[in-house]
């Protein structure tokens, strides 16, 4: 029976207390198990203790996949994904804008293993087909991107990698599986920083891969070297926490629609980032492979304000490093998901030390508008240095 988003959410890949019959999965948090008379020889490192074998399952019903993994973070998922498909003297081929975390570890790292890469000049389908090589092995994007949410067409970069015997890698995690099933339009493999709006609480690190039997198999052979598995306390509060994810992501999608329409109309903003709005360059491509917009959404400020003085002067909306949590966040990236990319990479990029990087939460919309006003109202005042209290 095919079941709907919230019924996967909240019973796929749940343990059964057949003990005591209680209504969440039990917690098992051995790291030691038998090893004879088992069908399973289970152990951390090798990705199937009860909880991470559970959820693994939820997350592959999420992801239309046949299986998936678990990961330490996302950069475990990432880095493991890629180096199991890659090997000394192959080719990847990368789409230019990309989390600065995947950035930094492609071009400081791949040379180490004699990996070639090359990062498009645009994301157009023959930006990708013009940098592959006799030696290119897989293609990965990123889309919705981050922070500029540019939208790159899924079932062409597919294409293009079934054309070229290539492998096609996809970093899902602005959409969610909420929003967007890449598998459904031809990806092979899909990856999540599952410590976004699978956990959706800013209080789990976690990766996430899925794809078919196969390629799983491939990338746990490389996964049981590296270590990179997640402790079973932390697999059962993300279990947990998938449970609202598609509750938390569809409030998150009405806001960010929400905040972004609120923020292009207004004065004191000069640009918004959010494939949800009609005037953003790839909202028709969004149409065709989004069920909904997603939680991210970008903007400058006009230039006479500072942006950092902006973020400070914010009362509700709290600056903090990470994303995609029930509570509105904002950051720069030029100074943290993107500081390790060199300024000029980020202009070549399009993100400026301006750029303000907005995860919007559950909140009532008409308070984030009302923070943004009197954080604006405040910063502009303290620049024309006018003292706001009363004369004594």
């Amino acid at each position: 029976m095919k079941k709907g988003l919230n019924t996967i959410c909240t019973h796929e890949g749940e343990i059964h207390d057949e003990q005591f019959k209680g209504a969440v999965s039990p917690l098992y948090m051995s790291t030691s198990y038998a090893f004879e008379d088992v069908e399973v020889k289970r152990y951390p490192r090798y990705f199937n203790t009860p909880n991470q074998v559970a959820l693994s399952q939820k997350i592959a019903a999420l992801e239309h996949a046949e299986a998936a993994m678990i990961f330490g973070s996302g950069m475990a998922a990432i880095s493991t994904a890629l180096l199991a498909f890659l090997k000394t003297g192959d080719h990847i081929v990368l789409q230019k804008t990309l989390y600065g975390g995947t950035y930094n570890f492609v071009s400081e790292e791949f040379s180490k293993y004699g990996i070639e890469y090359s990062f498009t000049e645009g994301l157009d389908p023959e930006d990708f087909e013009a940098k592959i090589k006799k030696n290119t092995k897989v293609i990965f994007v990123e889309t919705p991107s981050n922070p500029l949410l540019t939208i790159t067409d899924i079932s062409a970069i597919a294409g293009i990698a079934q054309k070229h015997g290539l492998v096609s890698m996809i970093d899902n995690t602005f959409a969610s599986p909420v929003n967007q099933n890449p598998i459904d339009f031809g990806i092979d493999i899909i990856i999540h920083s599952a410590t976004k709006y699978m956990g959706g609480h800013s209080d789990i690190c976690a990766g996430a891969v899925a794809s078919t039997h196969e390629y799983m198999d491939r990338i746990f052979q490389l996964g049981k070297n590296l270590g990179g598995s997640l402790s079973d306390f932390t697999v059962w509060l993300l279990e947990r926490s998938i449970k609202t994810m598609g509750i938390r992501v569809r409030a998150q999608n009405g806001n960010a629609q929400a905040m972004a329409e609120f923020l292009d109309a207004h004065s004191e903003i000069d640009k918004v980032y959010y494939p949800g709005l009609p005037n953003h360059p790839d909202h028709d491509l969004a149409k065709t492979q989004m069920r909904g917009f997603g939680g991210m959404l970008s903007f400058e400020l006009n230039p006479k304000y500072d942006a950092s003085q902006f973020q400070k002067a914010l009362e509700l909306i709290k600056p903090s490093m990470s994303l995609a949590g029930v509570e509105s966040t904002v950051l720069s990236p030029a100074q943290t998901s993107h500081a390790l990319i060199g300024p000029e990479e980020r202009l070549n990029q399009g993100i400026t030390d301006g750029l303000i990087r907005f995860s919007v939460g559950i909140e009532e919309p008409e308070d984030l508008m009302a923070d943004i006003e009197q954080a604006l109202k405040k910063i502009s005042v303290e620049k024309m240095g006018l003292n706001t209290n009363p004369i004594v």
